[in-house]
């Protein structure tokens, strides 16, 4: 349920450039498993660490787990006891590129990208794609959208007694305004 968590990862951009480099500690994650007519299933972070090398288009973000704010702390505790063992995997990570940007880079006209890496939560990593609209003004780069992941593909077991109240397929939503360092 909470698989989502969480797009990008790891901090490991190697071989960069200080001055192609650019970063948001404040970048936010949001996931949300809401099924109809039960209590909604989401949790927003807004301490997400994203780097992006305009370079060589690697991205990277890291995520705390216990990070992640839910309405009710009783389904924010279950979240972190018994969906991810957040004392185990305190982390969710994503590394990848962006793989179809203007060759000149981002520019102040929003476009289309496309994400491809590896997602890591609860342990286990999955490849994964994520179209996302960017945007370069100044020395800020946005990047924001959304994707899905499923949380059977990170291990994460749902009780059967609240099956039916989360959902099969979790929404993650990415933010992050990346300054140039």
């Amino acid at each position: 349920m909470f698989t989502a968590l969480f797009v990008l990862s790891g901090l490991c951009i190697y071989n960069t450039h200080a001055q192609d480099r650019y970063i948001d500690k404040n970048g936010t994650v949001i996931f949300e498993a809401s099924e109809k007519f039960f209590e909604e299933v989401k949790a927003k972070n807004e301490s997400v660490t994203a780097i992006f090398d305009e370079t060589t288009n690697d991205i990277a973000s890291l995520a705390l787990i216990k990070g992640f704010r839910f309405k009710n702390s009783l389904m924010q505790e279950h979240f972190n006891e018994n969906y991810v063992d957040s004392d185990t995997y305190p982390k969710a990570t994503f590394k990848g590129k962006l793989i179809n940007t203007n060759p000149d880079g981002l520019s102040e006209k929003i476009t289309d990208v496309t994400v491809e890496g590896i997602l890591e939560l609860n342990g286990k990593q999955k490849e994964m794609t994520a179209n996302l609209k960017g945007q370069k003004v100044g020395n800020t780069i946005s990047l924001t959208g959304s994707f899905i992941v499923s949380p059977e593909d990170f291990n994460i077991t749902i009780p059967k007694i609240v099956r039916n109240k989360i959902a099969k397929q979790v929404t993650v939503r990415v933010d992050f305004k990346l300054v140039k360092k």
